[in-house]
């Protein structure tokens, strides 16, 4: 059983960790297709959505997408429509990501996971220093997306929450 009965939160990004990069040179693509279509979305392992389920958190959509995740990813995952997190106009912090601050105030009190290709050493010491939960910030290969690795590290940490 976890403290006080509350699960951690789990912000998920899209870009990187469940549509992975490959070895595209350049970085994150360009999605400015006609039509609306995006062939990255064929990228998702649908198998995603069952291990995602399975972790001891609550899935949170962290991630530029906003309402699209639940629209166009969700769906491919199997999952049902998850909470989305809304990003203020700007929150430019020096050396901070820009969803970190808003994050931490989405989360209140209660541990969370972040799985983002952005995250940075700034992010993982500010979280440590002002959030007064447990919160593992982990970075995902964006070339690889979510690996077993990554869900083995997520889960242990979460199930380790209730010890």
């Amino acid at each position: 059983m976890l403290r006080c009965g509350v699960i951690p939160l789990l912000f998920l990004d899209v870009d990187g960790p469940l549509i992975p990069f490959g070895d595209r040179p350049g970085g994150h693509p360009d999605y400015g297709e006609p039509g609306g279509s995006n062939p990255l979305l064929s990228r998702i392992d649908p198998e995603h959505g069952r291990r995602l389920s399975a972790l001891p958190c609550d899935l949170v959509w962290a991630t530029a997408w906003v309402d699209d995740a639940n629209d166009q990813i969700a769906l491919r995952l199997g999952l049902p429509s998850l909470p989305v997190v809304r990003w203020p106009e700007a929150d430019e912090r020096p050396g901070l990501h820009w969803k970190t601050r808003t994050l931490v105030a989405w989360a209140g009190e209660r541990a969370f996971v972040w799985v983002d290709d952005e995250i940075t050493d700034a992010d993982s010491e500010w979280v440590a220093a002002t959030h007064p939960a447990p919160a593992l910030l982990h970075r995902v290969d964006a070339r690889m997306g979510l690996t077993d690795a990554d869900f083995a590290l997520i889960g242990e940490w979460a199930r380790g929450l209730g010890r």
